[in-house]
């Protein structure tokens, strides 16, 4: 992470376009040209499960439907289903558990009553909206680690984005960072409220050199949320961040992510665009509610043959 943001920094960010149908070409080629083999499918569905940091983010949550999650996120597969896979019982869990500030004490005690080692994630800094102030955002943070989260997921202010006022946004998102202590940020875009393709690619790199620790796109909330072409725009970005200081971000697509074949695209954008160290939960998360169902569903169906009904694999 740089300590201070340079003229250079910043001369970096406003000289960076996106060249639209560049990335359009590309991910025609991606999403036309690279598919799953079927003999791996199963294999590539089981490791996906790993990188879901699985959410909940609704008004009527409680510590009931909080605990539920969290069994669900130490044991995501029903026993049979893991046996058939020749996974141990406990060995295969999601990355996280992703709530509320005031649900992450649930969260915090719900995993350590059934002793999973399993990190859990908080929204934080006004989220969605992020138009709260600036100190009553670093509270929030503050409020969500003392409570137990090892992951902060953060809303960037898209106003300042928008005004390409990208000091000013940097100088914003440090502060987070040191509200942060030895939590890891996640500093989400908000990616359906930039307006184009290269407010993205200046808000990843603004934000990378900030210190976040992933990069992602969405809340869930917005009108556009994680599309390939937005993904592959901040994967670029990604990628140049690390040529240019050695470091590695990760990378956290949101919303609207719900089926099998979703997530298999968003992983053949990983390993394509940043290679297979980005198929594992230390650099590539996938934010989801109802993935987890979908997927559970289309492993029995390769396994034993029969698809089964949503309602008859529930979340827990």
């Amino acid at each position: 992470m740089n300590s201070y943001v340079t003229k250079d920094d910043l001369d970096w960010v406003r000289r960076s376009f996106v060249n639209d149908q560049a990335v359009k070409g590309r991910v025609q080629d991606l999403l036309s040209s690279r598919t799953v083999q079927l003999d791996n499918y199963s294999s590539w569905l089981a490791r996906s499960i790993q990188c879901i940091d699985l959410t909940t983010l609704a008004g009527d949550d409680c510590p009931s439907n909080v605990a539920r999650l969290c069994s669900k996120a130490a044991y995501p597969l029903s026993t049979h289903l893991t046996r058939d896979l020749g996974i141990e019982n406990g060995q295969l869990t999601t990355g996280a558990v992703c709530v509320y500030p005031a649900r992450v004490k649930d969260a915090y005690q719900g995993l350590k009553r059934i002793e999973a080692n399993i990190p859990v994630a908080s929204v934080a800094t006004g989220f969605p909206s992020g138009q709260t102030s600036l100190a009553l955002r670093l509270d929030e943070i503050k409020y969500a680690v003392q409570n137990g989260a090892k992951e902060i997921d953060i809303v960037i202010n898209r106003e300042l984005a928008l005004a390409q006022k990208w000091k000013e946004l940097y100088t914003e998102l440090v502060e987070m960072r040191k509200a942060c202590g030895e939590s890891h940020m996640k500093s989400i875009l908000a990616v359906g409220e930039l307006c184009n393709l290269t407010n993205v690619y200046r808000a990843s790199l603004v934000a990378m050199m900030a210190g976040s620790d992933f990069i992602k796109t969405s809340t869930g909330k917005e009108n556009v949320n994680a599309t390939i072409p937005i993904g592959l725009v901040m994967c670029r970005a990604i990628r140049a961040y690390n040529r240019k200081t050695g470091f590695k971000v990760g990378f956290k697509p949101a919303g609207g992510i719900r089926t099998s074949n979703d997530v298999l695209q968003w992983m053949t954008l990983m390993k394509e665009e940043l290679g297979d160290e980005y198929l594992t939960p230390h650099l590539f998360r996938i934010g989801a509610s109802a993935l987890l169902n979908d997927i559970e569903r289309n492993l029995a169906k390769q396994l034993t043959g029969e698809y089964f009904l949503p309602e008859e694999m529930p979340m827990a």
